[in-house]
């Protein structure tokens, strides 16, 4: 018998979005420890739909398909904008170096991922094909890169390799959801960052956060210019896909808010309250996203996984663990920025950017503000972690072609 689909519409699926960041807002609230290791409401509320979701698929009651694409990819466009509205002149000089040093840590971890992917399986005699499907190809590059390489595999033999690259992408994004938040916490408190003061500055943020008032011509501006900073991003992919460069589309919206950003910052006018309702477009925009996202997450695809590849699983949230701990955390300066960017980078190097903002996002409430992390890392997790990781991918990917 064929299991009924209830198809939900656009309308229907921000509606039940907007109830999960409700019901996790309220079980924050209730439960204390889901606030003090930082998880975040989109995360608890969007994660219990998702089982409930399940819940009917398995019980052969009906299967729940969201049509939420187009609507994310508008929300997602517009966080991207307001994170590059957030980047000042100063931000960007101060930023440079370290977007070079995390791009390079990027691939480290991208190529790790493989090398742990293919010496774990080879343990278990899994065809190194199949292993890769475990790597950086889900891990660092999400479901886009599940899909987009998966293929190769299957064309060279590996019959299920689509079916656990999907599934492993879909594993990252949990795990990503629900570990990020608690090692920032850790890290804050291993490294006492809880006070700007022991990290050698005060956050301009947190120090004035009570004094900036936000109010509806500010917020009514910011939404307008973060649909002229998309339009700008729109512009700038359509140049760029003519002249034959492929850079996604939030990507280039990120650097419409950048563009605007400069153009208020060269008129030298006080403009923090305009700044803070950006922000707050921005995370309305990022928590919708992470919302739908997560409750449109199909977990029973996870069922597919044998113990074998559950194993290749969790060797990669060891590793990245012990990465961003040791390495990220340290190579970007060991401070609360650092710490910071290093949840972030568990984030998209478990499936994906979202995850990294939002858990960063959750972290930040909890303590304060670190407008370095949220320049860098989505630079790094949006636009030159793809490229660098698709190179990477591509010749691991001819080395395990060349074991089976």
């Amino acid at each position: 018998m064929e299991r009924t689909v209830l198809e939900l519409g656009m309308f229907e699926t921000l509606f039940i979005a907007v109830l999960a960041i409700y019901l996790g807002e309220f079980l924050r609230d209730k439960i204390y420890l889901l606030k003090k290791y930082c998880l975040p409401a989109s995360v608890v509320g969007g994660t219990i739909v998702a089982i409930i979701s399940l819940i009917l698929y398995q019980a052969d009651i009906f299967e729940l398909n969201f049509d939420y694409k187009t609507v994310n990819t508008l929300f997602y466009c517009l966080f991207f904008a307001a994170s590059g509205a957030a980047a000042s002149m100063s931000l960007l000089k101060q930023g440079g170096k370290l977007v070079i040093i995390f791009a390079v840590l990027a691939a480290l971890l991208s190529a790790l991922q493989n090398a742990v992917a293919l010496g774990v399986g080879g343990v278990f005699g899994i065809n190194p094909l199949i292993s890769m499907m475990t790597g950086s190809i889900p891990m660092t590059g999400g479901h886009g890169n599940a899909a987009s390489f998966a293929p190769i595999a299957v064309e060279a033999g590996a019959t299920e390799a689509l079916e656990v690259a999907i599934s492993a992408a879909t594993f990252g994004l949990i795990a990503g959801s629900i570990l990020g938040g608690p090692f920032g916490n850790f890290m804050i408190k291993r490294f006492h960052f809880e006070n700007p003061a022991l990290d050698g500055k005060d956050d301009e943020r947190s120090s004035g956060e009570a004094k900036v008032m936000v109010d509806k011509n500010n917020v009514i501006q910011a939404v307008l210019l973060m649909c002229v900073a998309c339009g700008i991003g729109q512009i700038m992919f359509l140049l760029l896909k003519h002249i034959g460069w492929d850079l996604p589309i939030h990507v280039c919206c990120m650097f419409g808010g950048i563009v605007i950003r400069i153009v208020y910052d060269y008129r030298k006018n006080d403009y923090e309250n305009l700044y803070e309702a950006i922000d707050a477009v921005g995370e309305f925009s990022l928590a919708l996203f992470v919302s739908m996202s997560i409750i449109s997450m199909k977990l029973w695809q996870l069922s597919g996984l044998g113990m074998s590849l559950i194993v290749l699983l969790f060797a990669q949230i060891v590793l990245i663990v012990l990465f961003c701990y040791f390495i990220t955390f340290r190579l970007l300066g060991k401070n609360y920025d650092a710490a910071v960017m290093a949840v972030g980078h568990m984030g998209f190097g478990l499936g994906a950017v979202p995850v990294s903002m939002t858990t960063m996002q959750t972290v930040c409430k909890k303590y304060r503000y670190s407008k370095l992390a949220f320049f860098v890392v989505p630079v790094i997790g949006g636009f030159i972690s793809n490229i660098t990781n698709a190179m990477i991918i591509t010749k691991f990917l001819d080395f395990a072609k060349s074991l089976v």
